[in-house]
């Protein structure tokens, strides 16, 4: 193939093995929904205190993060009812009793919470597997020019890279400003999964359908060409998908503000392993299998 596959390709090795040492030194800050606890979300009809001074009410350790223009979400561990009636209590009577709207209040036991990372880790995986078997069966009939098989561990290791980079990128955001991951992310981890896959598989139908035409061909340069077939599909594809995000990013509302951080990045990385990574690789399987 061309050298700039090489090059791109050696590049996102790189970054692959530097979200693997970042993720071994840092691991994943998970949320109340995995390790289990208690989350509070509370609504200042005035003024709002600053966070040390609401940390100063609470007492032990506790998470305090701000949201919207008055909003204060509390995490800590996990409550009783009794605890937490005292707990809006004591704000109230620190901060005003008429100051403090109580929004939501919700409780996750720690076997909860392993049960949930359990099957997070289960689906991610069966969904992993799902695919494989979808492109070995939808191009069988190649089975003489190339290996369907071949072609499901190259789009499982593109699939691995969009995931695993978004995940250091987490990692690092939860070493140093405390954002944790909840179960929302293995929505978006799902998501781009599937959207990454989707772009892959469309660039391995063209394949596909070039071998067809020119058996005779040389591979390279047919994957190379089915490339430039599709890029442009695949960039007005990415390009308003993420505009979309982004908007979801600045205007969505702190709930939803990382949860699109993530998608955003996995689905850049999504449109761009399809063509830097899925496809060397499909190259470079053939090149052995031949």
């Amino acid at each position: 193939m061309h050298k700039i596959y090489k090059i791109v390709f050696s590049i996102s090795l790189g970054l692959v093995i530097a979200s693997v040492v970042v993720l071994s030194l840092y691991g994943l800050k998970f949320g109340i929904d995995f390790n289990g606890g208690s989350i509070l979300e509370l609504e200042f009809k005035d003024s709002r205190p600053g966070i040390e001074d609401i940390k100063g009410k609470i007492g032990g350790e506790a998470n305090v993060s701000y949201f919207g223009e008055k909003g204060v979400i509390i995490k800590t561990k996990e409550l009783t009812e009794n605890q937490h009636q005292i707990l809006v209590k004591d704000l109230r009577s620190g901060f005003g009793a008429n100051n403090i709207d109580e929004k939501r209040f919700e409780s996750v036991g720690p076997v909860v919470g392993k049960e949930l990372k359990s099957k997070s880790v289960k689906a991610i995986v069966l969904v992993l597997i799902s695919i494989v078997v979808y492109i070995a069966y939808v191009f069988r009939k190649l089975s003489r020019t190339l290996s369907p098989w071949g072609m499901g561990v190259a789009a499982i290791v593109a699939l691995v890279h969009d995931v695993i980079i978004p995940l250091a990128v987490f990692s690092l955001l939860g070493k140093f400003y405390g954002i944790e991951i909840t179960a929302i992310f293995v929505a978006a981890v799902l998501t781009i999964l599937g959207y990454s896959v989707s772009d892959t598989v469309v660039v391995f139908d063209r394949v596909r359908e070039n071998v067809i035409r020119n058996p005779k061909e040389d591979f390279s340069a047919v994957v190379h060409k089915s490339i430039m077939q599709t890029l442009t599909r695949s960039l007005n594809t990415s390009i308003t998908t993420l505009l979309s995000l982004i908007a979801i990013y600045f205007f969505g509302g702190e709930s939803i503000k990382y949860f699109s951080l993530m998608l955003i990045i996995g689905i850049f990385l999504g449109a761009y392993s399809s063509i830097f990574v899925a496809s060397p690789l499909l190259v470079a399987i053939h090149s052995r299998r031949t």
